[in-house]
């Protein structure tokens, strides 16, 4: 017997084709986005002190109160709103744990959503898994900027959700103030809701600040805001985030959340509770940190073939290959991991319709030195 799929669209993630595809072919890695430096010293303190002190069983569904405090407490710090830790905070296993149960919330069969592509892989299977349908609306082709005017066409009588990612994977791109009151004169009147993709919030350059829905009023009443630790503290194998709502949607999402996971790893929920208060400098500073491996690495890019694109947020690196081939991205970059050794995540998986010509790879460059340098020694041979 061969069941009917539900997820007809839905092969293997082009992360983990592309990351077998570089141990086959001995690449240098700069696909999947994963650090390969250390987790801070504290957080793996904290984490050996939590197991041994016997944090070892099912935590609260909700997430331990002292992190869920802990959490309340750095959001009044950046962004000058305490959400309640209790009604409003919930902790998940990883962001896109979050970001399935606020869909799946919600969201009714026969409704829309919209998403904004290039989006991250993972929007459109939770859409389709609720039975609705991903409406997608193209950012920016040069600039990845979204255009509110065809956002706001875009929204009609079955709209139920839209969703936001700033700073933006695969681009880096981010959200104004500007676009955020745009987005609340356009979702006012409506009964939209808001799902807000805030993984590299505390990677940011350039001085510029993080407009978070959180610091916005009218949007976060009707928002889902998700977050993830392993993304600010360098371990996404530990696979813990949080998502911030008002009371009324925490407590739909809490719904899912427990029959999804139930709870999320005990022990490491102990130790980013006593990290967030004891070392609230590492997230103050990790965008200081990200910048000197962004400018490192776009002037060790310059002395390629490959022109870099701005990167205003985030730990990735557009580049623009055209004067190295003509093959689409997905050949490109298969290409590139067979022959040249280093392997890069093409463009068009965040698409549901690529634009025409594009030329663009994306390249992680949250890795150590000797890493970035390997890779660029390999790139100076195109």
């Amino acid at each position: 017997m061969k069941p009917d799929t539900k997820l007809p669209k839905v092969g293997t993630t082009i992360f983990t084709v592309m990351s077998q595809l570089a141990a086959e072919h001995e690449a240098v890695n700069l696909g999947q986005g994963f650090p390969d430096f250390p987790v801070p010293a504290r957080l793996v303190e904290e984490l050996d002190r939590a197991t041994r002190a016997g944090h070892n069983q099912y935590a609260p569904m909700t997430g331990i109160p002292a992190l869920r405090q802990a959490i309340a407490a750095k959001t009044a710090r950046v962004y000058g709103v305490r959400p309640d830790p209790d009604a409003e905070i919930t902790v998940t296993s990883g962001a896109t744990e979050a970001i399935f149960n606020a869909v799946q919330a919600v969201v009714r069969a026969g409704d829309e959503v919209i998403v904004l592509d290039p989006a991250y892989d993972s929007y459109e299977p939770a859409i389709e898994l609720a039975g609705a349908r991903a409406v997608h609306v193209p950012l920016d082709p040069q600039t990845f900027a979204p255009d509110w005017q065809r956002i706001g066409d875009a929204i009609g009588p079955k709209t139920s959700m839209l969703m936001i990612n700033s700073p933006h994977n695969p681009s880096g791109a981010m959200l104004s103030a500007e676009d955020m009151d745009t987005l609340a004169d356009l979702l006012r009147d409506s009964g939209v809701w808001l799902l807000s993709d805030e993984v590299y919030e505390h990677i940011v350059f350039d001085g510029a600040r993080h407009e978070s829905v959180l610091r916005h009023p009218e949007l976060r009443a009707r928002a889902f805001v998700v977050s993830s630790f392993g993304k600010t503290y360098h371990c996404t194998g530990w696979k813990l985030g949080y998502c911030i709502a008002p009371p009324a949607l925490s407590a739909e999402f809490r719904k899912v959340h427990q029959y999804n996971v139930f709870c999320t790893f005990a022990p490491a929920q102990h130790a980013f509770a006593a990290m967030l208060e004891a070392e609230p400098e590492h997230y103050e500073q990790l965008g200081a940190f990200y910048q000197a491996k962004r400018d490192r690495f776009r002037e060790q890019l310059l002395t390629t073939k490959l022109r870099p694109l701005p990167v205003p947020g985030g730990y990735f690196q557009l580049v623009d290959y055209s004067a190295v081939s003509d093959l689409d991205d997905a050949a490109f970059c298969r290409w590139l991991t067979r022959e040249r050794g280093v392997a890069a995540i093409p463009l068009s998986p965040f698409y549901e319709t690529p634009p025409a010509g594009q030329r663009l790879a994306r390249l992680c460059f949250a890795k150590n030195a000797a890493t970035l340098d390997a890779a660029i020694e390999r790139l100076q041979r195109l």
